[in-house]
């Protein structure tokens, strides 16, 4: 299922909860990606992987029989005409970075977004993050717009760059 031998794409599961949510927490304290400004619990976390799991799919990445990161896909909007848009996420360890495991962790999640039935998905990326605008471009996103100043974190306002990927009618 991947472009490197040593690296795994599985479903997300309960033993994937706490590795999951101190990535997350890591990049929720020390910058500006995530714009929660406090830590979750790893029950806040399961939750919210649980409210949405049946519709959405949540995955993980392994290097090496060690988890690395996950990606995830949840809903983009409440009514019902946004059913088949999703939004996605994407965090991987900072060891991990630039080694192309983000874009085979993102590729299966579009494959499962799009087997599902789902005709679009949304990502948004808090500038500047060059990295991850390279790698939405490579997966097939193109930019679609920004949205200025709306995200402040560590006393500083944050733009928001919004990537679309269709998968058709």
């Amino acid at each position: 299922m991947s472009e490197h031998a040593d690296v795994v794409v599985r479903e997300f599961t309960e033993r994937d909860v706490a590795p999951a949510n101190a990535l997350t927490n890591h990049y929720i304290k020390t910058t500006a990606v995530h714009f929660a400004t406090e830590p979750a619990s790893d029950q806040e976390f399961r939750a919210q992987w649980q409210k949405g799991r049946a519709d959405y799919p949540w995955l993980v990445v392994e290097v090496d029989q060690r988890f690395a990161g996950f990606a995830k896909a949840y809903r983009w909007r409440e009514r019902a005409a946004y059913a088949r848009t999703a939004e996605t996420g994407i965090y991987l360890e900072p060891t991990h970075h630039g080694r192309g495991i983000g874009r085979v962790l993102y590729k299966a999640l579009l494959r499962r977004l799009q087997d599902a039935g789902f005709r679009t998905a949304i990502g948004g990326i808090a500038l500047p993050n060059p990295a991850s605008i390279k790698m939405h471009e490579a997966v097939g996103f193109r930019h679609v717009g920004n949205f200025r100043g709306v995200g402040c974190k560590f006393g500083q306002w944050h733009d928001v760059s919004f990537w679309q990927i269709d998968f058709g009618p």
